[in-house]
């Protein structure tokens, strides 16, 4: 698949990040990912995002990750792209190398495109940042690059920076997750407006999704996708000028769902993504766990249930 050929399939679409549904002890499940895949398959999306943050890709082993892409692949049939997570744990010592053999074996296990995880090794050396990059090209796969905000892991690129990325033929867009910073958001959509308009500028922006759509992107790769995904595919294939009113309504819908599922501490998102995934009866209460991340209180899990509820009211 070309970078062309990504961002028409991309355009105007949904691609949720999908988490992976796990027992206590942290194992595959498997009976719970089969029926999520087939749930997921007859949702309005565009693709999916294996391998990325929502599915703790750098935390998975091989084998794991090789049969979540292995289920997706299969799943999701041809037609809908599948984007995988390239990158390294942040304190591996081979960190290209072990970023090169992740993008590999997405390759291998039939992926269509790599998101970059941010190079968080490099934030002070951009040299590195662009051969980090330049060496996941090299794979072969088209390339969407992360510009994620530093609390979350994330690199700030400088524009010169972006210049120099955005102009890797390789790369068929970038997906912008900066949370509490809409004048970084606006600034790099000005940038990709102004000076690299063939760029699919992708929203990660579950906290306000119907703004960054409004603010320039053309499609959206988010974490909050990965639930109650209807709503939120019509809001981002949906120019807001063809039916203002009904972009509002969804625009409050999903804020309030995002406000419910993405708050402090934000590392629970995914916990509380798989939790509503229960309350809507997709997977069973013991393929949601999360064991890679933190404990959350007793309320959160009645508010995701009583959000899920409200906001499942929503669907087209």
């Amino acid at each position: 698949m070309t970078p062309e050929e990504l961002r028409v399939r991309l355009r105007w679409g949904l691609v949720p990040a999908v988490p992976v549904p796990r027992r206590l002890d942290g194992t595959l499940h498997e009976a719970a990912q089969e029926d999520y895949v087939a749930w997921m398959a007859a949702q309005p999306i565009a693709g999916v995002a294996v391998w990325v943050h929502t599915g703790r890709g750098l935390l998975l082993s091989p084998e794991m990750r090789r049969d979540v892409l292995r289920s997706w692949r299969v799943g999701i049939g041809p037609d809908r792209s599948i984007v995988a997570g390239a990158g390294a744990r942040p304190t591996d010592p081979n960190y290209v190398a072990s970023a090169v053999r992740m993008a590999e074996e997405a390759a291998e296990g039939g992926a269509d495109a790599l998101l970059c995880f941010a190079p968080t090794p490099y934030r002070a050396e951009p040299h590195h940042v662009l051969a980090y990059h330049r060496a996941l090209a090299r794979v072969g796969l088209p390339l969407l690059l992360f510009f994620l905000y530093e609390a979350a892991g994330g690199v700030t690129y400088s524009e010169d920076v972006l210049r120099e990325l955005l102009s890797l033929p390789e790369v068929a867009g970038i997906k912008m997750a900066t949370l509490d910073s809409v004048m970084t958001y606006q600034n790099v959509a000005r940038l990709i407006r102004d000076e690299f308009p063939d760029t699919l500028l992708i929203t990660g922006e579950d906290r306000f999704l119907g703004y960054s759509m409004l603010a320039g992107a053309q499609g959206a790769l988010i974490g909050m996708g990965a639930a109650l995904p209807s709503a939120q595919a019509a809001l981002v294939g949906s120019p807001p000028v063809d039916n203002p009113a009904e972009f509002l309504r969804l625009t409050r819908a999903v804020d309030r769902y995002a406000q419910a599922t993405f708050r402090a501490p934000m590392e629970g998102y995914i916990q509380r993504m798989l939790w509503s995934l229960a309350d809507t009866g997709v997977l069973p209460e013991d393929a949601t766990h999360d064991p890679d991340g933190p404990t959350l209180e007793a309320w959160e899990r009645e508010a995701v249930r009583r959000e899920t509820r409200l906001f499942a009211r929503t669907m087209p």
